[in-house]
């Protein structure tokens, strides 16, 4: 981790040497390509569909689970991506099958998204298909509740790609809107979703600062004031000065979780509105979360959380915090795949203290050493000096 200027100073000179430095010739020529490999896989397609979110490797239950696994936000920041490199063909792909999953949804027609679906071409007015896999010891196609629930961010996510897009897609963006405030708002921000299979999933107690953040930031974009601000209020309460930081939010009984996350103290200064002091955050995660050559999902800086680290890069190239960008962006670019996507993680499995709500009370959501689209699109993301939220230069 970065101690102070002088080492701040030291790695300047050394990179400076190297010709790693934004604008270098160096740097340009050995710049993995992130968002020209998205653009490649969704030429594929031939048409409007949605990225499968994980290369796999092996028989263990994640690759099995996640063979055909196309999560909705890793599409999204992907499409973001695609947008931010000039690909707005490439992101109306994702964004209209998106459009058309909400559209075509099996039991629900409010305007939610699922988690995941299956990943590859859309079928145009055919109800769109859940991801899942072939079980052979039950015989048959099984599904993860998890990808068939919805979370409040995954819906924002899609909703800021949805506005990215603009014109028509409004509407998706629009309708997208009245379910969350419909079905998801709570007397302090917005709940986290539903979880499970219709017809009746499991409603989702607890409040994330991050989904609140995503939401604010679309339903600003979008008009919609009064909610925008519910978010908002909600973001702030969770600011802690003293710190310099944000918690992650509030457990199903009220309580405030009090663990700190890389994207809740990052997004929002990625975000429009950020006040002076919440840049604090950045230092915070640096130094909390902060592993050799990365940032780690949790504080028990287990491994390099590659997503995180491409979000700390962007922060920071957008903070001016040039050494710290580079330091992160030469972790990524060694951390990508023969295929030219960035793996999830540096570690086999990394942990990250947090429950999928399968198991209550488990921390059960993991991240393994996968090529994965998230870490590439925030990749791409970070490489171009672009934030994904609307309203900001």
């Amino acid at each position: 981790m970065t101690g102070g200027a002088g080492r701040d100073g030291d790695i300047t000179i050394l990179l400076s040497r190297r010709g790693f430095l934004a604008g270098s010739s160096l740097l340009v020529a050995t710049a993995p390509r992130w968002a020209e490999v998205i653009s490649a896989r969704v030429g594929k397609m031939g048409g409007p569909g949605l990225l499968r979110s994980f290369d796999v490797a092996g028989n263990s239950s994640f690759d099995q689970t996640h063979a055909h696994c196309a999560y909705v936000y890793d599409n999204a920041v992907a499409g973001l991506a695609l947008l931010a490199s000039g690909d707005a063909a490439g992101a109306r792909r994702i964004g209209d099958a998106l459009v058309q999953a909400q559209g075509h949804d099996r039991a629900w027609h409010d305007g939610r998204l699922r988690n995941a679906y299956l990943a590859g071409p859309a079928q145009p007015g055919k109800t769109y298909p859940l991801s899942g896999w072939w079980d052979d010891a039950a015989g048959r196609w099984l599904e993860d509740s998890y990808q068939a629930g919805t979370a409040t961010g995954v819906v924002a996510w899609a909703m800021l790609l949805w506005i990215g897009l603009g014109g028509d897609y409004r509407k998706a963006a629009l309708w997208a809107t009245d379910f969350v405030e419909a079905r998801c708002r709570g007397p302090r921000g917005f709940l986290g979703g539903f979880i499970g299979f219709e017809p009746v999933p499991q409603r989702v107690g607890w409040v994330s600062t991050e989904h609140n953040i995503d939401l604010a930031a679309a339903f600003t974009a979008l008009g919609r004031h009064e909610a925008a601000s519910h978010a908002a209020a909600f973001v702030a309460s969770m600011w802690r000065p003293a710190e310099g930081r944000f918690a992650m939010g509030l457990r199903p009984d009220g309580s405030v979780n009090e663990g700190s996350a890389v994207d809740a103290n990052l997004w929002p200064l990625l975000a429009a509105g950020a006040r002076p002091d919440w840049r604090a955050a950045l230092p915070w995660v640096l130094a909390h979360h902060g592993v050799d050559g990365g940032v780690d999902f949790n504080t028990d800086r287990d491994g390099a959380w590659l997503e995180g680290t491409a979000i700390a890069a962007l922060t920071c190239k957008r903070l001016n915090h040039q050494a710290e960008d580079e330091r992160l962006m030469a972790t990524l670019r060694a951390n990508t795949s023969a295929n030219g996507f960035v793996y999830a993680s540096t570690t086999p499995t990394l942990t990250t203290g947090l429950s999928t709500g399968l198991n209550p009370g488990v921390a059960d959501f993991l991240y393994y050493r996968r090529p994965a689209l998230a870490p590439t699109a925030w990749a791409a993301l970070a490489l171009a000096g672009v934030t994904p939220f609307p309203g900001q230069p």
